[in-house]
């Protein structure tokens, strides 16, 4: 489900931002491309904190990400970027946790499920 495209553009250097729905709105946080691992058709992230987007998954397991890299070509020429929807969790342990263990700070694997990936530039 994870567009060729896309994974070009995870492989280039730009931010990631992830929005949860908490009840007090919305919430963002960013990470780097560079940080992104792709286990089993999965978007594995590795966390440090992000302790409010944990709480506010705990209540809405939604998310949405964008990812982008002006090193891609786009629709239009240089740059391009993606709009992902899915749904998340955060894992301690097993293979998606063991995917982001190499970054010594993470706490945790942030586990996005993509159920679809727009490309919107």
């Amino acid at each position: 489900m994870i567009p060729e495209k896309m994974l070009e553009v995870i492989k280039n250097e730009g931010v990631a931002a992830i929005a949860t729905q908490g009840e007090d709105g919305p919430h963002m946080v960013n990470t780097w491309n560079s940080y992104l691992k792709i286990v089993d058709g999965r978007i594995v992230v590795p966390v440090g904190g992000m302790n409010k987007t944990e709480r506010n998954l705990a209540g809405d397991d939604r998310v949405l990400m964008t990812v982008g890299s002006r090193k891609v070509a786009g629709r239009n020429g240089p740059g391009t970027g993606f709009l992902i929807r899915g749904t998340a969790a955060f894992e301690t342990a097993g293979p998606h946790f063991d995917a982001v263990a190499g970054f010594k700070w993470a706490r945790a694997a942030l586990v996005i499920t993509v159920a679809s990936a727009e490309q919107t530039l």
